[in-house]
């Protein structure tokens, strides 16, 4: 079930979700990753997000009647935003927003090729929930039988950025 709200304002921007294509400026002033210094606190996203996975794997596996679809689908969410938060910051970036496209699209710039058995799963996420304008959004309610899948991308994101050092020394 879709859930639809309409702006009762026109033109109705919000910044958070609409980014202006700033990066494209600076593609000619690459910096070598070794000469990046880590953002204070990536640390503590690498362990928040291995928090939420932890509990949306102990949510869905105890199938206590909290954890809905869209409880869970939530979790996870958090979960993959906090392991490429981790992964860009030790890297000393940050992705321009937080949707799914933008968070792909930062760690492809960052890290060149590191997802791409994983980047149609995370970029299918953003088609659940549309929340970023409050007078137009969307959200979309999930079969359970999805949450599966959702854990798997989030494990195998997991791994990658624990694994492969993308959350490790420069």
């Amino acid at each position: 079930m879709s859930l639809r709200k309409t702006a009762t304002r026109p033109n109705a921007r919000f910044g958070g979700c609409e980014r202006e294509n700033m990066h494209a400026k600076n593609k000619n002033h690459l910096t070598l990753l070794a000469s990046i210094k880590p953002i204070q606190g990536w640390e503590e996203y690498l362990e928040d997000g291995n928090g939420y996975l932890r509990t949306a794997k102990g949510g869905y596996a105890n199938r206590k009647k909290i954890f809905t679809s869209t409880i869970l689908y939530n979790i996870i969410a958090m979960a993959i935003e906090k392991f490429v938060m981790a992964a860009l910051m030790r890297h000393g970036t940050l992705p321009y927003n937080h949707t799914m496209a933008d968070l792909v699209e930062s760690m492809e710039e960052t890290f060149p090729g590191a997802l791409v058995d994983i980047r149609e799963g995370l970029l299918r996420l953003d088609s659940y929930q549309d929340i970023c304008d409050p007078y137009e959004f969307t959200i979309v309610e999930l079969a359970m039988d999805e949450i599966p899948g959702m854990l798997d991308l989030a494990e195998k994101l997991q791994q990658l950025v624990i694994k492969n050092d993308l959350a490790n020394e420069a």
